[in-house]
């Protein structure tokens, strides 16, 4: 990693923590923490569970504990059972606590219009632009990518999300059942791979490997919820596709794809994938593309004395 990026990563998180008061345990004048503080935000007023909250706000289950019970002893929090479900502790703002939600809210907006009332319009424009990218890649610096159970709860959410979305952008529409839809068992090694990316502990895309025959394997199943993309999700999802392939033994990888999926071809050719003759019988298929060498492109990844 280049040491200059990483020291002005540094320096932007030192003068942000100070500009917006991280370091003290008043943060903006209310007297607590800004951890306290924006945990009240989260639960908001229609309450939250806590297991969203420690997905939404990367803490573990301790921390987040002592945080409620920090809430609860002023009287602006309580948390119980979910009616619904008594697996699940949901959180919710007592009336001095949504008394307090909506100071912060003010204090908040307060805050927001004072750090950008000394700048000029041209500088606020700037900054309003700067804020928006950097947020965008940090959400998307946030996204992991792991190796999962393709009959989960998470991929069978996905993979309906992905029907329903081949379903509506189809031109004759779409129907699992006469795609020769792989079985679960052809995304599990060394049969294949399901991969799950994952943002704030939701789902948030997936994409599948499975071996064809000797030394060829087969994208399927790539997908992003349509909240996610432009973070780079997709081309993340292909990379780490590439990678497992080529540590499975496969030097070949191919796809099919529908002509409506335009943002997909585009993103398969950007990558070296060159269309090739229909190699099955999908119905739903208008496109064919192929990738070689993957094996050998990897192994000089790992070792650049190698070339």
């Amino acid at each position: 990693m280049d040491e200059g990026h990483i020291q002005q990563v540094r320096r932007f998180n030192r003068t942000v923590t100070q500009r917006i008061g991280v370091l003290t345990d008043d943060y903006l004048g209310r007297g607590r923490p800004l951890s306290e503080s924006r945990l009240l935000f989260e639960i908001g007023r229609a309450g939250a569970d806590l297991r969203d909250l420690r997905a939404r706000l990367s803490l573990d289950s301790g921390y987040l504990s002592r945080l409620l019970r920090s809430l609860e002893s002023q009287g602006l929090v309580t948390s119980q059972r979910a009616a619904d479900d008594g697996r699940v502790r949901r959180a919710a703002l007592t009336r001095k606590g949504l008394r307090e939600f909506e100071a912060l809210d003010r204090h908040s907006e307060d805050f927001a219009n004072s750090l950008l009332a000394s700048l000029s319009a041209a500088q606020r424009g700037r900054m309003i632009a700067a804020m928006a990218e950097v947020e965008r890649l940090m959400r998307a610096s946030a996204v992991t990518i792991e190796a999962a159970d393709p009959d989960s709860e998470d991929a069978r959410t996905c993979i309906e999300a992905y029907f329903r979305e081949l379903q509506e952008r189809f031109e004759a529409g779409f129907d699992p059942a006469r795609g020769a839809s792989p079985n679960p068992e052809e995304f599990v090694p060394p049969a294949g791979l399901f991969l799950i990316a994952r943002l704030e502990g939701h789902a948030v895309g997936c994409g599948a490997l499975k071996v064809r025959k000797r030394g060829i394997g087969e994208i399927k199943r790539m997908w992003v919820t349509p909240g996610a993309r432009g973070l780079g999700i997709a081309q993340r999802l292909l990379d780490a596709l590439e990678h497992h392939a080529a540590q499975m033994g496969l030097g070949t990888l191919q796809l099919d794809t529908n002509r409506a999926l335009k943002e997909a071809r585009a993103m398969y050719a950007r990558n070296g994938y060159i269309e090739i003759p229909r190699y099955n019988d999908n119905p739903y298929a208008h496109h064919w593309f192929e990738k070689r060498g993957l094996r050998s492109k990897f192994k000089r990844a790992a070792d650049p004395s190698s070339d």
